[in-house]
């Protein structure tokens, strides 16, 4: 659905510039913006090695795994159908923890690994989602960031004055949203049981 509607965009902002004779101001800005794109990209691509060195660091000096074990209240909360010793757990804790620092690209490897263990452990339904796959991709989604390096990076990138100053707001924003994803995701338990 949404590759028709961006090539509809595309389409109709060609024809917009084409009968309203702006077809050399639609050139230069599509021109100006892939190189805006790509200088965004070398910019940014400082701070996003940066912090996967240090969860690369953190994963090495067993860092992960000593968080792994200090969220085993939360994870047992939050997934009690998935057995305490299972791999899952410390791939769910890796995501969480990398998701929490703002690190989405670090997140997305140890995601696609819990999905597949927690699939291991669908043997009723293998085709339907487990209340344990739901919850993860609901985390997974929702996660409180305490740093917001995307945000940071590009606002750094562009000039901001002060690129930190999002901070405070987005940890506001995304701890309701994780207390109103996990809320759901838990009323929606118990009304399936």
């Amino acid at each position: 659905m949404l590759n028709y509607l961006w090539g509809f965009m595309v389409i109709f902002s060609l024809l917009m510039a084409l009968f309203g004779g702006n077809m050399q101001a639609l050139t230069t800005s599509m021109l100006e913006s892939s190189q805006s794109a790509v200088e965004l990209c070398f910019k940014t691509c400082g701070a996003l090695a940066m912090w996967m060195g240090i969860m690369r660091i953190a994963e090495n000096a067993h860092l992960i795994d000593a968080l792994a074990k200090k969220m085993t209240p939360i994870l047992n909360f939050l997934f009690p159908d998935v057995p305490k010793d299972h791999p899952a757990r410390k791939y769910i804790a890796t995501n969480i923890i990398a998701n929490f620092l703002g690190l989405g690209w670090a997140a997305t490897p140890p995601g696609l690994k819990a999905m597949v263990e927690l699939q291991k452990l669908n043997k009723t339904h293998p085709k339907t989602a487990t209340h344990a796959m739901c919850m993860f991709l609901i985390v997974n989604i929702s996660t409180i960031q305490l740093v917001s390096i995307n945000m940071v990076a590009y606002r750094s990138a562009y000039g901001s004055a002060n690129p930190t100053e999002v901070i405070g707001p987005s940890i506001l924003a995304t701890a309701v949203a994780s207390i109103v994803a996990i809320t759901f995701a838990k009323l929606m338990y118990r009304r399936n049981d």
